[in-house]
């Protein structure tokens, strides 16, 4: 088994990929408690792209992009959000692991648009058809705080656990 990535060293697309490739021959072990929390978006490789991109890793970072996941009786609860000042918007819904990759199926019921605490707008947003729901394919959830998947349009994302804000700064990114 190749050593995971760390967040005292370089995270590299060439050694997620090999991670990826490991996750899909015998499983990347993500199980669901290894998920709860907040997961701040660091990074994102386009699909099949061997860098990540630069804009839209900064574009999403400065709108605190995050995956809140956690759960209940029946399930996983997900939420993803953006903020632009006081103003955000988050989807909710549901999801569950599947398979031994596993893949982090979801579908989102709610969207929410806010302004400080003030609710603005909330919609509820139509069922995916079961062959179309959104997914991430996980690939690695390291004990340094970074969890890292493939999504159902392809693109590679690389997120930092809320809690874990020193192993942030350490984490660089380098081309193959």
């Amino acid at each position: 088994m190749s050593p995971s990535p760390s967040a005292s060293r370089e995270v590299n697309a060439t050694e997620l990929l090999q991670l990826e490739q490991q996750a899909r021959r015998s499983g990347s072990g993500v199980e669901a408690e290894a998920l709860l929390g907040v997961w701040q978006l660091q990074l994102v490789w386009p699909k099949g792209q061997q860098r990540p991109s630069a804009f839209s890793g900064w574009l999403l970072r400065g709108l605190s992009a995050r995956l809140e996941i956690s759960a209940d009786r029946e399930g996983l609860l997900l939420s993803n959000a953006v903020n632009l000042g006081a103003v955000e918007l988050r989807f909710r819904g549901r999801g569950r692991l599947e398979g031994k990759r596993p893949l982090l199926l979801f579908s989102f019921e709610r969207l929410q648009l806010s302004l400080g605490g003030w609710r603005l707008l909330e919609r509820n947003l139509p069922a995916p058809a079961p062959q179309r729901m959104p997914f991430f394919a996980l690939i690695h959830r390291d004990p340094s705080g970074w969890l890292a998947a493939r999504g159902r349009g392809g693109g590679l994302a690389l997120w930092q656990r809320a809690d874990h804000p020193a192993a942030v700064a350490n984490m660089t990114t380098t081309a193959p």
